[in-house]
C-alpha cells in the first residue's frame, strides 16, 4: 500500500496515524485497534465477522456449553436443602409449609381441624412445590445424593437450558401420575420423580453414546424395587418421572441432525400439551 504520508491514518480513529493493515479487510489501523490474529492483525470489526463464521461447539443435545459446569444441579439441591431447612422450622411434617406445599389432590380436613385445600380445589402449585419438600434426613440425602450423580451428566449433555426445561417437566409428570393414581387424600412430596426423570434422561443418552448401561439399569432395578415395596413410597410419582424423562430423553439424544431442536421442540410441547389436558380432565373428574 502506499498512500501520502497525510493518509496514513487509522480508519477507525483518523486522528491517530497508522502503518498497519488488517490482514482481512487491508484498512489501517492504529496500535488500538490491532488485534493480534494467526498471521498478522485484525481490526475489531474483523474479528467479530470472523467469530461469526466459526461453528460454535455445542452439546449432544445441540444445547449451549455452559461454563459452569453444573450450576443447575447444584442450585436444585441447594433450593431442596433450604426447603428442608424451613420445613423443620416451621413444624416439620406437621407444620404449615409442609402441608400448604405437598402434592394433595382433593381437600381433607386434618385431625386438628384444619382444612388442607387439594389441586382439585385450586391449589395448584402442589404440582410444583412438592418436589422441592422432603420428610426427613434419609429421605433428601437419598435424593440429593442422586441429583448429585446425575444432574451434572445430564445437564453437560443437554446444556442448561434444555435440562431446566427436562426437570421441570419430570416433576409436573410425576405430580400428574400422582394426582390421577394414588390416593386422592394421600399427602405427596419428595424430589424422587424429577430423579427417575434424570435417570430416564440419563439411560436414553448412555444409548445415544453407545456406552455400557448396565450399572444404571441395576441401580434403576433397585430403586423401582423399593418403590414397588415400600409402604410408604410413591411409586406413581416415580414412574411419572421416569416416562417423562426416558420420552425427552431419546427426543435429546435421537432427534435428526438437521431438525433437532424443532422435533426437540415438538417433543416438549407434546408432554406439556398432554400434562395439562391431565389435570384439567383429573379436575373435572374430582370436582364434579
Amino acid at each position: 500500500m502506499s498512500l501520502p504520508a497525510e493518509e496514513y491514518r487509522c480508519y477507525r480513529h483518523t486522528d491517530r496515524e497508522a502503518y498497519i493493515s488488517c490482514q482481512r479487510c487491508e484498512r489501517l489501523i492504529c496500535p488500538e485497534c490491532m488485534r493480534e490474529a494467526s498471521v498478522g492483525f485484525q481490526c475489531p470489526s474483523c474479528i467479530v465477522e470472523g467469530a461469526k463464521t466459526i461453528r460454535q461447539p455445542r452439546t449432544i443435545a445441540g444445547g449451549a456449553i455452559s461454563a459452569r459446569d453444573g450450576v443447575v444441579s447444584m442450585t436444585l439441591i441447594a433450593l431442596n436443602v433450604i426447603g428442608f431447612l424451613l420445613t423443620l422450622a416451621t413444624g416439620g411434617t406437621t407444620g404449615k409449609m409442609f402441608e400448604s406445599g405437598a402434592m394433595l389432590s382433593t381437600t381433607v380436613v386434618t385431625r386438628s381441624g384444619e382444612i388442607l385445600t387439594g389441586v382439585a380445589d385450586g391449589d395448584y402449585w402442589r404440582i410444583v412445590t412438592s418436589a422441592f419438600l422432603h420428610e426427613n434426613v434419609l429421605h433428601i440425602a437419598f435424593n440429593m445424593y442422586a441429583l448429585y450423580l446425575f444432574g451434572p451428566f445430564v445437564e453437560r449433555a443437554l446444556g442448561i437450558s434444555r435440562f431446566i426445561a427436562a426437570y421441570l417437566t419430570a416433576v409436573v409428570m410425576g405430580s400428574v401420575f400422582v394426582y390421577w393414581l394414588a390416593p386422592t387424600n394421600a399427602l405427596t412430596i419428595g424430589a424422587s420423580g424429577a430423579v427417575f426423570g434424570l435417570f430416564g434422561l440419563a439411560l436414553m443418552l448412555l444409548l445415544r453414546a453407545k456406552q455400557d448401561v448396565r450399572t444404571l439399569l441395576v441401580l434403576l432395578g433397585i430403586n423401582v424395587f423399593i418403590s414397588v415395596a415400600g409402604s410408604n413410597i410413591s411409586w406413581q410419582g416415580h414412574l411419572g418421572g421416569f416416562v417423562a424423562g426416558t420420552i425427552l430423553g431419546a427426543a435429546f439424544a435421537f432427534a435428526p441432525r438437521d431438525r433437532k431442536g424443532l422435533t426437540q421442540l415438538l417433543v416438549l410441547s407434546a408432554l406439556w400439551i398432554a400434562m395439562i389436558a391431565a389435570i384439567v380432565t383429573r379436575t373435572l373428574d374430582l370436582t364434579s
